[in-house]
């Protein structure tokens, strides 16, 4: 007994065995309660298709052991006398201990949410995808940045005199990176808006090509002949964008012209034969034909009709089907398609005669 009652650094022995035992005691039921609750939700989790089990389950797996044994051994160390200098350590380690522990549970929280939401979009909306997921990482930042002040604000710092630098600094930053910064949320409004989605063909002042990548600076692009297109984010929303993958249908105007010594009434007959040709295929619709000018060496007529479909390969099968048809139906009318031509008139001119 005189052994515990002797003292050691302040406190007696039978004080620190106490501690310890209280320090140990912490310890075992904050694992054993872990243990508990990860087998118990996870069976839960296993027969309802609820999805805060799996949440539950997620953020107690997450609860990492070091922080369990800096708040058990801040639990032992309660009833013990300390230097003041002592018990403020342990006391902030044991807060900054809590609060990074916050933030790895909030960070796992929203990667929870955002990797819900995302299994329905990835196959069919990719942008979607990808807007949610910079949305993520930017709570996930968020999150970081907040318990970072919340530390230093533990730890004694002004953090108001801290974030009124970090304010002004920004501001340089901001000004020093303007493009970069005018990239990054031409970026983000490219995700909300979605003018395009990858995948997409799209055509930017001259230049055509699929979308291959959305990034927080540039958008790529394979085009036709096989190179990539790289525009920063930012011009991309400067210029006019043509989205071909969004066409509901494709408008075709096209031209045909016969020969001047076509007689009137098969002038006349051309545009309802026209007419019939185009409506006689299917995925099209027609709009007009008309005798529409008089040409250098044709008589021209100008047609337009629908495609019932924005497929390219579709709409040339189409026009060739059409065009196929209309040599058909011309030679058997006799009309005859007219080509660049001219007419040269010699003029003999007989000389006079000599002395005449």
């Amino acid at each position: 007994m005189e052994f515990l009652n002797s003292t050691y650094l302040g406190n007696t022995v039978g004080a620190w065995l106490a501690a310890a035992l209280t320090t140990a005691l912490t310890l075992l039921l904050l694992r054993l309660a872990r243990r508990l609750v990860i087998r118990r939700f996870t069976a839960v989790a296993a027969q309802t298709a609820n999805r805060l089990d799996d949440l539950v389950t997620l953020l107690v797996a997450k609860t990492k052991p070091l922080i369990l044994v800096v708040l058990a051994i801040y639990a032992g160390s309660r009833p013990l006398r300390m230097p003041d200098g002592v018990a403020t350590i342990l006391e902030r380690t044991a807060m900054i201990a809590l609060l990074v522990q916050i933030a790895i549970w909030a960070s796992h929280a929203i990667t929870f949410v955002i990797t819900r939401a995302m299994e329905p979009r990835l196959k069919d909306d990719a942008a979607g995808a990808t807007t949610i997921r910079f949305l993520g990482f930017l709570g996930r930042l968020s999150v970081w940045v907040v318990i970072f002040l919340a530390v230093l604000d533990n730890l004694g710092y002004n953090i108001t005199t801290l974030i009124t630098g970090l304010g002004i600094g920004g501001v340089a930053v901001a000004l020093a990176v303007q493009n970069i910064l005018g990239d990054l949320f031409a970026s983000l409004s490219i995700m909300l808006d979605k003018p395009f989605v990858i995948g997409d063909f799209i055509v930017v002042d001259g230049l055509s090509g699929t979308v291959e990548h959305i990034g927080l600076k540039t958008t790529r692009l394979r085009s036709l002949s096989g190179e990539q297109l790289v525009f920063a984010n930012a011009d991309l929303l400067k210029s006019r964008i043509h989205n071909y993958k969004r066409m509901r249908e494709r408008r075709v105007v096209f031209s045909i012209g016969v020969t001047y010594d076509t007689p009137p009434e098969k002038l006349a007959g051309i545009p309802a034969m026209i007419r019939e040709v185009i409506e006689a295929r299917e995925l099209t619709r027609f709009d007009r034909a008309h005798f529409c000018a008089f040409g250098d060496s044709a008589l021209s007529f100008e047609v337009v009709y629908y495609v019932l479909d924005p497929d390219y390969n579709l709409y040339m099968d189409i026009q060739q089907a059409i065009n196929l048809e209309l040599v058909r139906r011309f030679a058997a009318e006799g009309i005859e398609f007219a080509f660049p031509t001219r007419t040269l008139h010699v003029h003999q001119v007989v000389p006079a005669a000599a002395g005449g």
